[in-house]
Formats: C-alpha cells, structure tokens, sequence
C-alpha cells in the first residue's frame, strides 16, 4: 500500500506513525506547507526508506495533483476548509480518500460527489476521526443489531488527566474548532426528526469508572455530522454530547453570553478588536500543556427492541496517552482512527464504494478490531 498524509501537524503526523507501523504499508508521503516541524514521536523514522516527506501548498491544486501521484490512498489531516478541494482532486486522480470532517455542510458538499466517486470505484470517507468518525461506526453498529432502534446517546472528551481549575481542561486540538462547537447549534434528532439545539446546554453527569469518575456532557456541533439525516425516520432520538469535568459548561456558557468569544469586533480605546481573538490570545498559553497526560473518555448507548423484546448496547473507552511514545490519547483515537480507514479502503473492505459515511461505509467489528490490536480497547457494557 502506497499511501498519502496530507498535514503534518499531530493528527496528520499520528496517521503516518500508524501506517509506519502497520503491516503491507509500502510507502507514506507526508506532505505539508512546513514538512520541516514533526513532533517528537515521528522525528525516529526520518530518514526511513519508508517515509516521504514533501512539501505542499493545499491552495494551488497542481501541487496538490503532484503528490497525489503514484499512491493508492489519501489520508487528509489538513483543516477542514481544505476537504472539499482534495475530496474533487482525489476523484479525479482516482484514489482513496478519507478526512477528518469538522464541517457537516461540507460533507454534504463532498456527498454531491457520490456518482463519479463510484464510476471511478473508490471509496471516499469523510468524517473519519473520533467524533465525528469512531462514535458513528459504533453507533451505526449498535442501531443494525436490533429490529427497531429508538435512541442513540453519544457522548465523548479529550479530557487531562491532571485537571487544573478553573476550567479542568487543556488543549488537545485547536482552541479555535473548540470555540466553534461552544457557539454553534448542534443537531441532534428528536421525535424522529434533525432539530437544532443550543451548545453547552442539556447538562448531565454521566459515570465512569474511577479513576475518571462522575463528568459532565452537553450538546455541542459537529459530532453527528450527517447523521441526523441519514437515519431520518428509523431514529427517534438520536443526540451528541461533549464530556468534560464537572463546571465546565456553566464557565463556558458563562464567557460565551457576556460576548467573550463574538466574532463581531468591538471598538476598544480607538482600536478594532475581535472579542474571541483576545480571549484565545489570553487563554490559550495558559490551555496548552503538551507534555501533560490527557485521556479520551466515550460512551455510545443504543436503546431498541430485538426479537420483540426490549434491547440495549453500550460501548464504553478510556484511552489515555502513549506517554513511552508521547502520543496523546486524542492523537491515538483521532489520528490512528483516519490510519485504519484509509488502509480499510485500499484493501477493499469497506462496505461500499463511492462517497459515504463512516456510519455506512466502515465494516464496525473489522473497525474495533484494529483499534485493539493499537490497544485502543472498545469495551461492550452487557
């Protein structure tokens, strides 16, 4: 397998630490506007016969269609308002494709592409990391096991493993994505129909065991991405929430509702200034600990009938950074996660061809499987 990583940064460089370590991987191009700034736990295998790393401009399609040559797969680790670009360049160059998603009407967009996805016969994923990615695989699996599914509850943080006040949270991923969730509505499903809901609202404990503990969830955008309307009419309810320690949401929505993270700039002293700039500004030195432990806590319940009696799934993870290898948990289930789908697509097990869903596209148990043999364990509550 000859495969292509585009982004270089920790998701990206996640995915191609995976493949390097992956059986029947030939090749990994790594490709990246600055190809020159690997995290530590890539930095051992520069110079491996194995690894490409090359430089790429995501803006100007020729570089892109340059890369693209000779590989079987691309893996795109880039920023989401990349994906619909690549997801037209990788049709046309006619190779696998999968993505981390982060916007639902782009996947929408990337879904129009469908019929020449499939006169090409590749498979073309987007949405591929935890959530939106690992959730909706597990959950598509658990409404196929019953007659009639009812509810489907997902609920899933990158959370540290030493929490500080006042907030008990530290940057995984970019502030910005996470700011973006806090203030966007999210859509969930009730009474069988998509309706949108305020983020950060909906508050409940939800239980683990220790040492993680009692934590929090409430709505917030992007984890069900198309969800929603895939299943439309066959769901009754169906809702995505956010993990975090205890408080955190009333802080948030506190910050959010005083204007703290407004787009709209405000004049301050003669100058224009964007609220949620000087807010990331401010917190986000203070946020940022990439030595410091952190841990993936999920839950996915389905509620249904089977056999004519009433049926319920459960999948619970708590996945905590490689600390030997310095590969944080967000990493091994985000990055790892896009690793095993495009390796999936090149061996032609996914579940159709052309552009769908990880919901619909990914075989769930080949899915788990691989994530155990990373140790990646996807344990079923009975």
């Amino acid at each position: 397998m000859r495969m292509l990583v585009l982004g270089a940064g920790l998701q990206g460089s996640a995915c191609a630490y995976d493949l390097l370590n992956s059986e029947g991987v030939s090749r990994i191009r790594l490709a990246d506007q600055q190809i020159d700034r690997l995290p530590p736990f890539l930095q051992p295998y520069v110079g491996d016969d194995r690894l490409e790393l090359v430089k790429v401009d995501a803006r100007d399609p020729d570089s892109v269609r340059r890369v693209m040559e000779g590989v079987d797969a691309c893996m795109n680790a880039l920023p989401y308002y990349f994906n619909l670009d690549i997801t037209k360049l990788a049709v046309e160059a006619g190779i696998h494709y999968c993505d981390l998603g982060g916007n639902t009407a782009i996947v929408f967009d990337q879904l129009k592409l469908d019929d020449e996805a499939t006169k090409r016969g590749i498979s073309v994923i987007p949405d591929c990391g935890l959530a939106p990615g690992m959730v909706n695989i597990l959950a598509a699996k658990g409404i196929e096991s019953m007659d009639r599914a009812d509810t489907v509850k997902i609920r899933v943080g990158g959370l540290p493993q030493n929490p500080e006040p006042p907030l008990n949270y530290q940057i995984v991923y970019s502030i910005e994505g996470v700011l973006d969730y806090y203030t966007t509505k999210s859509w969930i499903v009730r009474d069988g129909r998509p309706v949108e809901v305020d983020a950060l609202s909906e508050i409940e404990p939800v239980e683990f065991e220790e040492p993680v503990g009692t934590l929090e969830a409430f709505h917030t955008a992007g984890g069900l991405s198309t969800m929603p309307w895939n299943w439309e009419g066959r769901i009754r309810s169906m809702e995505y929430k956010t993990l975090r320690y205890p408080g955190h949401a009333v802080i948030m929505r506190a910050i959010r509702d005083l204007g703290l993270l407004d787009l709209q700039p405000v004049n301050v002293k003669g100058t224009s200034v964007v609220p949620r700039d000087v807010f990331i500004a401010v917190t986000e030195p203070r946020l940022k600990k990439p030595a410091a432990p952190d841990l993936v806590a999920l839950r996915v319940e389905v509620e249904g009938e089977k056999d004519g009696r009433p049926h319920r799934v459960q999948w619970d993870l708590v996945d905590r950074m490689d600390e030997a290898h310095g590969i944080s948990a967000m990493e091994r289930t985000t990055g790892f996660s896009l690793s095993i789908t495009g390796q999936t697509q090149v061996r032609g097990l996914t579940r159709a061809k052309g552009v769908k869903t990880p919901d619909l596209a990914m075989p769930a148990d080949h899915y788990i499987t691989e994530l155990r043999r990373r140790g990646i364990e996807i344990r079923q509550v009975v």
